[in-house]
């Protein structure tokens, strides 16, 4: 990207090219469960790219439109469970697109960069509503890596699951900046202000199993049976199903996320970012070039380790 395609963002946004979406879904009638899976490309990285941000928002669009119903076998049917998960092995989404963020930093394109977390709130919030339907349980399936924004997305569910050794957190204090798309305002609900805050500015990541001890992870799974206990889950759960989206709605109502809340701490982000320095951006730069490398190579033969990304990333 040059400089003339970055002043031309916003209007390149919509018309991005939709020849292979970057989310799919399928729908299982018997437990009216909708899956929705982040595809990115092979070769490309696994993070919320404009191409990725637009495919879902499109898909769960139209969602919302029909109150809560999918198309299957040609005819409407009610979704009970929306299940949100990555076809890449060994990673669940790395998060913000880094790449782009060092660029429009650079150039200083304030309204671009807020367009870009617009972009992700546009996404999030809705999630974080049930799309408005308040019979749907949402769930998210951490299989790998889930780092930044992809945590963040993940915390937007009903119920969190992921396998044990699964690498989640958010990094971004590393590079002198802060998850500005949910984080704050979802951990603090789960696990209150000050751990929330001792997750953020620590730049840690953990496992699945540590989070799970932490009360952040609801169900906890061996490796490699991520889907499998959804599934059990689901089954458990049936029965209760009634009662059980009734607590979520009166937690929704009890402590609820706002947008307009949601949109000023990305105003924040935005600010914090376009303050960040040039050893900040060189920062950036290294985790960008770490990611690419392993993507490269292949997620399935050498999984991508934010450990190993960050430290590389540090040490350079």
């Amino acid at each position: 990207m040059n400089l003339s395609e970055v002043v031309n963002f916003q209007a390149n946004i919509a018309n991005l090219a939709q020849s292979r979406p970057h989310y799919d879904s399928s729908y299982e009638a018997d437990t009216a469960t909708l899956w929705g899976w982040f595809n990115p490309p092979q070769g490309e990285t696994p993070c919320f790219s404009l191409q990725l941000l637009n495919d879902i928002r499109a898909h769960d669009s139209a969602l919302e439109s029909r109150n809560g119903h999918v198309y299957h076998n040609g005819a409407l049917s009610k979704v009970n469970y929306y299940v949100v998960g990555s076809r890449v092995p060994g990673i669940f989404n790395l998060g913000g697109d880094l790449a782009l963020f060092m660029m429009l930093i650079k150039s200083g394109e304030r309204d671009a960069l807020a367009h870009y977390s617009r972009l992700c709130i546009d996404n999030l919030y809705p999630r974080i509503r049930n799309y408005h339907c308040s019979t749907m349980t949402t769930i998210s399936l951490i299989q790998g890596d889930a780092l930044g924004g992809g945590f963040e997305t993940a915390l937007a569910s009903d119920v969190l699951v992921a396998e044990e050794n699964a690498m989640i957190g958010l990094p971004e204090i590393l590079f002198n900046l802060f998850p500005g798309m949910g984080a704050y305002s979802l951990l603090s609900r789960r696990v209150g202000p000050r751990v929330a805050e001792e997750l953020i500015t620590s730049g840690r990541i953990h496992t699945g199993a540590e989070l799970h001890q932490m009360g952040i992870i609801d169900v906890l799974a061996k490796d490699g049976e991520g889907e499998q206990a959804v599934r059990e889950w689901i089954a458990r759960n049936q029965k209760r199903r009634n009662g059980f989206q009734a607590v979520m709605e009166a937690r929704r109502v009890t402590n609820p996320i706002t947008r307009d809340e949601l949109d000023k701490i990305t105003n924040v982000w935005v600010d914090a970012a376009l303050r960040l320095e040039e050893r900040d951006l060189k920062m950036i730069g290294r985790l960008v070039r770490s990611q690419s490398r392993r993507i490269a190579v292949g997620p399935e033969s050498a999984p991508l380790s934010p450990v190993v990304a960050i430290g590389e990333a540090t040490a350079a």
